[in-house]
């Protein structure tokens, strides 16, 4: 991919990332407002316990998709590949849709998965257009530098 498509890409790909965090804390709160109104246990565990719980979880994991967000428009506002820490960012942000792709086509449906895999599809072509961050030349083992000490002896 060239270097002409590389910032869309990654503009899209962040913009698609806080949409899903939007939609993923208001999907906990509402999951959060019903648990606490039917004030019903699972397995004797508190409503209260359940409530904070959601509420912490979609909090949390729209955090993290912010974050990655965030690492996609550095990428694409500087036009070059992330660093070390940021690329572990984006990995872990494609494995974590991968795994909720697999587990959204049993119990959401297909179309559930199919946009779990455009956004995987999507962190990684971001990964695969920016190359890693060239390695400074290293020398053969035999090979040292010296600092020259001015003209040599006659």
């Amino acid at each position: 991919m060239g270097p002409v498509a590389r910032r869309p890409v990654a503009w899209l790909t962040a913009i698609v990332l806080v949409l899903e965090a939007i939609g993923i804390v208001f999907v906990n709160g509402v999951l959060a407002t019903v648990v606490d109104h039917q004030q019903m246990s699972l397995a004797g565990l508190d409503t209260g316990a359940m409530f904070a719980g959601t509420w912490a979880m979609g909090g949390v994991l729209g955090l993290y998709l912010v974050a990655c967000a965030a690492v996609l428009v550095r990428t694409a506002l500087r036009d070059r590949a992330p660093g070390p820490f940021a690329r572990i960012v984006l990995v872990t942000c494609a494995v974590v849709h991968a795994v909720l792709g697999a587990l959204t086509v049993g119990l959401v449906g297909w179309a559930a998965f199919a946009v779990m895999m455009v956004i995987v599809g999507l962190v990684v072509l971001v990964l695969v257009a920016y190359e890693s961050r060239p390695r400074p030349a290293e020398r053969p083992p035999g090979e040292e530098t010296r600092p020259t000490q001015g003209p040599a002896p006659a």
